[in-house]
């Protein structure tokens, strides 16, 4: 008889799950004993409504080091947080500077601008490890240089980049920081690291819940609306209110949802940053040295805790043929072109799945220029990422089936 699984939750770099109770809690709160619209009405749900939506902006103001609350907007999500700035900041002739790291949701929204020819782009590239050597920044300034794009950890591999060593190579020009995959499991300070946008999530690595997200702009700089109407202020006045939060955040937000992630970022503060990512280190650390020395594995990234996030990508490639002189296993993004893969990413996760009930996502998880960097592109990896709730225990078990897969006796 085969002993009872154990469902194992690592698609963290997608959407943490579980959520802390805390999140349910208010969210339970707001919904059957507050309900109201904050900044709509005088009575007193709506005053306690707009209570916990400011409260949630002071606990993000807290977490990032911002001074000043309101200067933080929220959004759905942080694809619409990055196209706000975009859409919003960028003037026709400007020149943008992205990585070869970069998601989906910065490359895009850069890419139809420059389709539309309002913009010109430069793509800084990056290690086999994803590491953007900030050395190369200089010689892709231009005059009309308006802004960069920065992805503070890549949700393929995990690699960590160097925001103070950026933000030094660019001097006064802006700094767009996409923290999807950062805010709320590393160490993030708006003025010592030198942003001056700062986009996040709220349903990742802040434990909040999906459709939350916000950014964060530097006082000096101006973004205009993607959406212009009722934002509860100044309503005798037909055009916009020039004053943030309002000139960003038209209409009704999802407020239920800011009351949950203002309990997760709670959460994390009481916690504390540091040690919440002292465990995903530990994690980290451990699948890594787990699954390093694994024939016919690759893993890639920096494969250095300090170096990542929770989060690795590895694939299951053919042994190498007799006589070939490389050692094979663990190579840490060094994707030899005498490997050929023998069980492609999808169907490894469909193993890993129904097998072991270990949730993990497979493909180019929405950043192919990344994979194209990586060098696994088109079929992508297996994407394995921890959060807070995952065990020492849980990564054990993770590694005895991903060496059961890359020995083909998982059946």
């Amino acid at each position: 008889m085969r002993p009872m699984k154990r469902l194992i939750y690592l698609d963290n770099a997608a959407t943490s799950f579980p959520k802390p109770p805390e999140v349910i809690e208010a969210m339970n709160h707001f919904m059957t004993e507050v309900g109201a619209n904050p900044g709509r009405a005088g009575h007193d749900r709506a005053l306690e409504a707009d209570r916990i939506v400011r409260n949630t902006r002071k606990s993000l103001a807290r977490l990032f080091n911002i001074d000043d609350p309101e200067r933080i907007v929220f959004s759905m999500n942080v694809t619409e947080a990055l196209n706000t700035v975009i859409h919003g900041f960028l003037k026709e002739g400007d020149h943008v500077i992205i990585t070869s790291m970069e998601h989906n949701s910065v490359l895009r929204p850069l890419r139809y601008l420059e389709e539309q020819g309002f913009i010109t782009l430069s793509i800084a590239p990056c290690d086999g490890r994803g590491f953007l050597g900030v050395d190369n920044i200089p010689s892709l300034i231009r005059k009309n240089t308006a802004m960069m794009v920065l992805n503070h950890a890549s949700n393929v591999c995990g690699t960590i980049q160097d925001v103070r060593g950026v933000k030094r190579a660019l001097g006064d020009i802006p700094l767009l920081l996409d923290a999807a995959q950062t805010a709320g499991c590393f160490p993030i300070d708006v003025k010592t690291d030198g942003i001056d946008f700062l986009a996040f999530t709220g349903h990742k690595a802040l434990l909040g819940p999906q459709g939350t997200g916000g950014l964060y702009i530097r006082e000096g700089l101006d973004v205009n609306p993607l959406v212009r109407g009722g934002t509860g202020s100044i309503s005798e006045k037909e055009v916009q209110p020039d004053f943030l939060p309002d000139r960003l955040e038209s209409g009704t937000r999802n407020n239920v949802g800011i009351a949950g992630l203002g309990a997760g970022v709670d959460f994390i503060l009481n916690k504390g940053v540091q040690r919440i990512r002292d465990h995903e280190k530990d994690l980290t650390a451990a699948l890594i040295s787990s699954l390093y020395d694994v024939a016919g594995l690759t893993i890639y990234g920096p494969l250095k805790a300090d170096e990542q996030t929770p989060t690795i990508s590895i694939t299951f490639d053919s042994l190498l043929p007799p006589g070939a002189k490389y050692d094979y296993g663990g190579c840490g993004a060094v994707n030899l072109e005498l490997m050929e893969e023998d069980i492609y990413p999808a169907e490894a996760g469909k193993i890993l799945n129904s097998e072991y009930e270990i949730l993990v996502r497979t493909g180019l998880h929405c950043a192919p220029i990344a994979h194209r960097t990586l060098k696994t592109f088109p079929e992508g990896t297996v994407r394995i990422s921890m959060g807070y709730f995952n065990t020492i225990e849980e990564m054990e078990i993770t590694a005895k089936a991903v060496r059961r897969i890359a020995k083909r006796d998982h059946s």
